[in-house]
């Protein structure tokens, strides 16, 4: 009966109010709305701090430390690498969950559901692009993030294990993008993953390998079976080892801290967890406030390069009957593409990746060196530096313009209007492209300049590889351009080339381009290429 007074002294609306406020309190977890007031107007936390109750309540906090020394937080420090490679899963899990509604993993299905998806569903290919995107960026940020991690030494003790576990998010992270390589079910795709699932053939001994490449399959060529295995690891089998991996390396970074920059630290000593209540600087609001700020910034970019300069690739349905030119590893596999071409494949795709892949993890322990400092780390970081050298040198061997050449005039043509994705003639499109005949030796001119660079670069391209190949001799080159049916045109590439034994020798090959095709791929498709004699015509 006591209460009763205060309570008659509450009006109506300060009663809703503290209720308002109740609710607002459970939603923060522990936060009230004065409280919110005060972190927006910048001034310093009630005491005891109530800004701390939600690392014990809140789910998602809760593995967040309540405070981190300032010179973490400082954007040069760590480039926000870590926090970037965690967002970008999250967009990664979002975006593929939308785009799995339109989607069935099956050979019949798979390649229409993607045209499908493209022209037919609201915002799918702003979808689409957005996930391809953010699955290329993800491996090269967790990439550049074990970069810096090696260059500042912080994979030394006590952090040995985080490292190790970073490994194996590298390689999880590279398996996710490479599973999801065969999903559209396209020429690129279809070949490239048939190259790679080959490698597997190369373990020793040889029923191991026959073994292993079989499972990955599920058949001994790629098919619906490969494809339904592909999609699983996708989407569910990789995705929870990516969790599991994730949350151990996470709390062993909360654990430890994040390292200090070496010159704040005596040499062989970790201070991280020992932050002087002066260098504090806690999460809520500061480092939330950045943190956000910093991902809604990187959102809007990818956003902005989705819609304005991203396109996400799709070529033409997978043909098992016709392998295209220069079939080409995804770029981060450039390398060991390279390797393949120099070394045999057990070596190249098994022993050296394998061997490489424990000298990563091994790196903590096997630098017995304390310090951090660049100065004191000059072995190591030039040997990171020499590494990093090596790779990009195998990786630009592991495209096309290394040891990989077809005959002068197949390449010319490939430059121009390539089997498998756009080249300068689609580009440009079919209004673009006046019927006629036009002939190198000619210098033909059209009132389009757009065909006329197309024509420049026909002549360009017969002249270049005249000078490179010695069997290119007197090269000359036509292109035909008929309206084979109402909008849709023949495109017809020849070239002539006299060889060393003096025989004139011909290359031709002949593409359709429809007018109303919303990607090439679907009408893009070549009629016949030979190579033959002229006199045999």
């Amino acid at each position: 009966m006591a209460v009763q007074p205060e309570i008659k002294k509450k009006t109506l609306l300060q009663t809703v109010l503290d209720a308002a406020d109740d609710v607002f309190t459970r939603i923060t977890a522990g936060i009230p709305a004065a409280e919110v007031r005060r972190m927006i107007r910048g001034e310093p936390p009630g005491r005891p701090n109530p800004r701390l109750k939600p690392h014990s309540e809140a789910f998602l906090l809760h593995i967040k430390p309540t405070y981190y020394h300032e010179s973490v937080t400082r954007f040069t420090h760590t480039f926000r690498l870590g926090l970037l490679s965690t967002y970008l899963f999250f967009v990664e899990t979002i975006t593929g969950l939308i785009l799995m509604i339109w989607y069935a993993p099956t050979p019949e299905r798979a390649y229409s559901d993607m045209i499908r998806l493209l022209s037919n569903v609201p915002f799918g290919q702003f979808m689409r692009d957005m996930h391809r995107l953010g699955a290329e960026l993800m491996v090269a940020i967790v990439t550049l993030h074990m970069v810096r991690t090696y260059l500042t030494g912080s994979y030394k003790a006590p952090r040995q294990f985080t490292w190790f576990t970073g490994v194996i998010l590298l390689v999880i992270t590279l398996f996710l993008s490479f599973s999801g390589y065969l999903l559209p079910w396209d020429q690129l795709a279809f070949w490239a993953v048939t190259i790679g699932t080959s490698m597997a053939e190369a373990v020793p001994p040889a029923i191991v390998g026959e073994t292993v490449n079989l499972l990955a399959r599920g058949a001994p060529d790629i098919g619906a079976n490969g494809l339904l295995r592909f999609y699983l690891l996708h989407v569910l089998f990789l995705p929870l080892l990516l969790f599991l991996f994730f949350f151990v390396h996470y709390y062993k970074v909360v654990h430890f801290g994040i390292s200090l920059p070496s010159s704040e630290e005596e040499v062989g000593q970790d201070t991280a967890n020992k932050v002087p209540a002066d260098r504090r600087v806690y999460f809520l609001p500061d480092v939330m406030i950045d943190e956000a700020s910093f991902l809604i910034g990187f959102t809007a970019l990818m956003v902005l390069a989705t819609t304005f300069f991203f396109s996400a690739p799709l070529e033409s349905i997978a043909n098992p009957q016709s392998t295209p030119l220069h079939t080409v590893a995804p770029w981060y596999f450039y390398w060991l593409q390279g390797l393949l071409k120099i070394a045999d494949k057990t070596i190249a795709g098994v022993i050296i990746p394998g061997v490489l892949l424990v000298l990563l993890a091994a790196i903590p322990y096997l630098d017995r060196n304390p310090s951090r400092r660049a100065r004191d780390r000059r072995v190591a970081i030039i040997s990171g530096i020499v590494a990093g050298t090596v790779m990009i040198i195998l990786s630009w061997m592991g495209t096309p313009y290394y040891a990989v050449r077809a005959a002068p005039a197949v390449e010319v043509v490939q430059e121009l209007m390539p089997e498998e994705g756009a080249g300068l003639v689609r580009e440009i499109g079919y209004k673009h492209l006046p019927v006629g005949v036009y002939d190198t030796r000619e210098h033909p001119v059209t009132d389009d300049p757009e065909f006329n660079e197309v024509l420049h670069e026909f002549a360009a391209a017969i002249a270049r590889y005249e000078e490179k190949d010695p069997t290119f001799n007197n090269a000359y080159g036509i292109l035909k351009i008929t309206q084979e049916q109402p909008n849709l045109k023949r495109i017809t590439w020849e070239i002539y080339w006299v060889s060393p034994e003096g025989v004139e020798d011909r290359f031709v090959k002949t593409f359709f381009l429809h007018r109303d095709s919303l990607y090439w791929e679907q009408y893009g498709l070549k009629n016949f290429s030979f190579l033959r004699p002229a006199t045999e015509e």
